[in-house]
């Protein structure tokens, strides 16, 4: 039998023994954790070129937190550069968050709202700008993911701004700001020159093409005494006063399209109809340069909306050069009754796809690849060597122009040696009936 203090040691050793088993197994267990959390910092930096596997937690940790800081150094180091070089080139940023406040404003946009430094952010949108069409702006990028326009925010003497919205990816819509003030205030003089001049040629240019045409037919009633040098030269003077004419009409129109402001489109065309007049009007000059002219119109062709005017201009200028170009040198001469028929130039209207569309094909000479990404560029025109007659480089910049204006697209599909077809495109008009 065991005394009483026998049993209160056996009791103690007991006990002693229950509380190291627990100390060790909870030190287990925590080196357990220990060796998963530093298995887990172990792989999350397995991409780390000097990662070493042999290095305890606290080590690994302290590495993790230096390259943290570093990684966050440069993160704000490259944000400083990219802001220092918007306010370099007068690019204002203005984000604005959730709740249509601005978050942050660079050096740029203070000075382009006029605005104390420092003083737009935690402001509103109505607040920042003062004009409800920025807000517009904002709310169609949050819902498209894009918008831009141009205001006047101010007075009169105020800058005349570009302003872009985009959505960003995470949060809210960042705001770019551009003064385009001298931009504008130069094509502006260059709109009043290009109108100035072309008034001031037109005149006497009318005067001398309406004389040229007198004289080339008198000179063709007269027959034969006239010699033939002097009526081939009487047609090449009538010949190139139309060229100027054409030239000066074109630098008036195409100051007038990019000038002006945008088109009221209210009339509903029939293409097929503008298609026929406007190749009439160049019949007899089809004629003269010996090429067959055709005009081909789907039946139940849906009228477009838009300005007749216009897209009359537009068949003219494409019709036009497909006259001037479309027949390779091997062609010279009268077309016989089986080229008629094919028809050297073809004007063809179709439906496709919620869109009417017009084609004017030729086959002369085609575009080389080279030349067709710049074709619709104002001045720019093919080497004059491959074609024959030359033209002001101008009647297509009015086409993209006018097209664009529109809502549709124009483009060209050419092979060199076989011809060219310069077709565009635009939208049915909303609740258009078919036209017979």
């Amino acid at each position: 039998m065991l005394a009483g203090m026998d049993w209160i040691f056996v009791g103690f050793v007991g006990l002693l023994a229950i509380g190291l088993a627990l100390a060790i197994g909870l030190s287990l267990d925590r080196e357990r954790q220990l060796d998963a959390a530093r298995e887990a910092i172990l792989r999350s930096t397995a991409g780390i070129a000097d990662a070493n596997p042999a290095e305890d937690l606290p080590t690994i940790v302290r590495r993790l937190r230096e390259r943290l800081e570093a990684s966050e150094f440069a993160l704000d180091q490259q944000v400083r550069n990219a802001s220092h070089l918007a306010d370099a080139m007068g690019v204002g940023i203005v984000r604005i968050d959730d709740g249509e406040r601005v978050e942050a404003a660079n050096a740029a946009a203070h000075i382009l709202l006029r605005r104390p430094p420092g003083s737009i952010p935690g402001r509103t949108a109505v607040e920042t700008f003062l004009d409800s069409r920025v807000e517009e702006l904002i709310a169609t990028a949050r819902a498209t993911g894009s918008a831009s326009g141009e205001l006047r925010l101010g007075g009169t003497e105020a800058p005349t701004l570009l302003i872009r919205a985009r959505r960003s990816p995470v949060s809210g819509v960042s705001v770019l700001l551009e003064d385009v003030s001298e931009l504008r205030r130069l094509q502006q003089i260059r709109a009043e020159f290009v109108d100035n001049l072309s008034h001031e040629l037109r005149t006497p240019l009318s005067t001398v093409s309406l004389l040229a045409e007198t004289l080339a037919r008198d000179a063709e009633q007269a027959g034969d005494g006239v010699p033939a040098r002097m009526r081939d030269r009487i047609s090449k003077i009538e010949v190139e006063t139309g060229h100027l004419v054409q030239m000066v009409n074109e630098l008036l129109d195409l100051a007038r399209i990019e000038g002006g402001g945008p088109l009221v489109l209210i009339d509903d065309v029939d293409l097929g109809r503008v298609a026929s007049d406007a190749t009439e009007r160049l019949r007899l000059f089809a004629e003269r340069q010996g090429i067959g002219l055709v005009v081909d119109v789907a039946d139940h062709v849906p009228a477009v909306r838009g300005d007749e005017t216009r897209l009359a201009q537009v068949v003219v200028n494409l019709v036009h050069n497909a006259l001037k170009f479309g027949r390779r040198e091997e062609d010279d001469g009268a077309p016989g009754t089986d080229a008629v028929a094919q028809g050297d130039v073809v004007v063809a209207v179709r439906p496709v796809d919620g869109e009417v569309r017009l084609s004017v094909r030729d086959r002369g000479v085609g575009i080389p690849k080279a030349d067709q990404g710049r074709i619709f560029e104002r001045f720019y025109k093919v080497d004059r060597v491959r074609v024959r007659g030359g033209g002001t480089g101008l009647g297509l910049a009015i086409a993209r122009h006018v097209i664009g204006q529109h809502g549709g697209r124009i483009w060209v599909e050419s092979e060199e040696g076989v011809g060219s077809t310069f077709t565009f495109a635009l939208p049915i008009a909303p609740n258009a009936e078919p036209s017979n």
